[in-house]
């Protein structure tokens, strides 16, 4: 079932409001000249109501009361839409002129209130009355007085048959405004729709011209070209570690199949395809290493690379780190040192790769006389661990992608002793998974690496019985390859 459009529903709601609105002011317009005729009429039989009144205090005999009917008479020409009724206590008529029927009960009556009455076609509004006479002990005479109202009520009938056709119009009108309106407004939808259909992997730069969106759609269109720039920047970095990934698989390739056909060109000793074995063995080893830290950078990107967290001493393991690299900064001249110190719940192997990737990078680029420190600082809610050495500076335009996998500030460096560009991308995986953050910055002709690990554990604990078997491979991985 195809749903409404937007547009169609603006415009039904603009149809309706319209109505709505059109028939309030209709009736609002309809009760105010209503009202505006009653008030007139009712003023004008007060009026003449007062006049016969007046003129009948003025008998004070049975002659003058003669002559009455008379005066009225002559009073009333050029009044046709006006009806007089005057009858003394024995309900004799004394006058009546027009053709108003009076009602019995509006005659009964002695409240001077104007009443409305349909007789036939025809509409009038009248009041009654008690007039007393100049006449003593005369009782008072009734006199009834009413106007035919009938052309008021053709006027309100023809208004209402107007309103009726200015409704129509007018909900049409606005039914067709608010289409206009609708599509004009949603016409940056329709662009975000044409441009998301043109959405490919290789077309990924296009962008919703947001100076022309509405305000309402100006939070949404940014979205948009924000996801637009996200997928590109992905896209981007997906080809580049495909080609990086070809890159560092070919080489090791290539020299074992280049090793193999020089061992197979020629009958060889028992000692010299030994030779060769053990240095097809040295290119198996890397693309172990190699496959093994991929497999653990996989798993981190799916949220697999769980921890087993327990207290770990950071500065005991920076101290055999330490250790452990001492031959290879001696060799460098370069002098390791350590400061501070902190305890933090993790995994005590992975932080300790971590660290150690820090470690070496930090002795390969520093000079020869110069010093690596290692600080921690033990603060109230994290260990912050800062990993710092001069040396040359990685330029601004390479620091945001410092910790992508296969990137290197200088790719002139690119031996197998350097290993396969995965160890920056592997640290920032082991510190995210234990909840922690890592940055760089890099001047003043020194490169520095901070990242803070939580000394409280979130509500991750983890199901250990669940944990173990995944946790526990990647940790004898990071010793058979750290």
């Amino acid at each position: 079932m195809k749903r409404p459009s937007i547009t169609l529903w603006l415009s039904l709601v603009f149809a309706v409001a319209a109505a709505t609105v059109l028939l309030g002011v209709g009736h609002f317009l309809r009760q105010s000249v209503e009202d505006h005729f009653a008030h007139g009429d009712a003023e004008e039989l007060s009026g003449k109501l007062e006049l016969i009144r007046h003129l009948l205090v003025k008998v004070r005999s049975t002659a003058e009361l003669d002559a009455v009917p008379q005066q009225l008479e002559d009073a009333l020409v050029g009044h046709a839409d006006l009806s007089v009724l005057l009858r003394d206590s024995r309900r004799r008529i004394w006058f009546a002129a027009g053709g108003a029927d009076f009602p019995v009960a509006l005659l009964q009556a002695a409240a001077a209130q104007p009443r409305a009455w349909q007789q036939g076609p025809r509409l009038f509004r009248g009041l009654a009355a008690a007039v007393p006479t100049g006449i003593a002990g005369e009782p008072p005479f009734t006199l009834a007085i009413a106007l035919d109202t009938t052309y008021h009520g053709e006027f309100l009938d023809k208004f209402h048959d107007a309103l009726w056709v200015a409704l129509a119009v007018g909900a049409l009108l606005m039914a067709v405004a608010g289409w206009g309106a609708a599509y004009r407004g949603l016409a940056p939808l329709r662009r975000m729709a044409v441009v998301a259909r043109n959405v490919s992997a290789n077309r990924l730069t296009d962008r919703l011209p947001l100076d022309r969106a509405p305000a309402e759609l100006t939070e949404l269109g940014a979205a948009f070209n924000d996801m637009l720039g996200r997928l590109e920047d992905s896209f981007r970095r997906l080809s580049d570690f495909s080609s990086d990934l070809a890159h560092e698989l070919r080489t090791p390739i290539s020299n074992l199949m280049t090793q193999t056909q020089v061992a197979l060109s020629r009958t060889r000793s028992a000692e010299e395809y030994r030779e060769v074995l053990y240095s097809n063995l040295e290119e198996y080893e890397r693309l172990a290493r190699m496959i093994a830290d991929m497999l653990f950078l996989a798993q981190a990107d799916h949220g697999l690379a769980v921890p087993h967290k327990e207290p770990v001493d950071l500065a005991a393991e920076v101290r055999q780190l330490i250790e452990f690299y001492e031959p290879l900064a001696e060799e460098g001249g370069v002098k390791l040192i350590c400061l501070g110190g902190g305890v933090a719940p993790g995994d005590r192997i992975m932080i300790r790769r971590a660290i150690g990737n820090l470690l070496s990078n930090a002795i390969r680029f520093t000079p020869r006389g110069c010093a690596v420190s290692v600080t921690l600082e033990q603060g109230a809610e994290a260990v912050v661990t800062t990993v710092e050495n001069p040396g040359p500076e990685i330029p601004p335009e390479h620091l945001p992608r410092i910790f992508d996998r296969f990137h290197r500030v200088d790719p002139s460096r690119h031996k197998s002793s350097d290993g396969a560009g995965l160890g920056l991308a592997i640290t920032r995986s082991i510190i995210e998974a234990h909840g922690g953050v890592i940055q760089v910055s890099s001047g003043h002709g020194k490169t520095r690496f901070e990242f803070s690990l939580p000394r409280k554990t979130g509500g991750g604990g983890h199901d250990e019985a669940k944990g173990d078997g995944a946790a526990s491979a990647s940790r004898h991985r990071f010793l058979e390859t750290g």
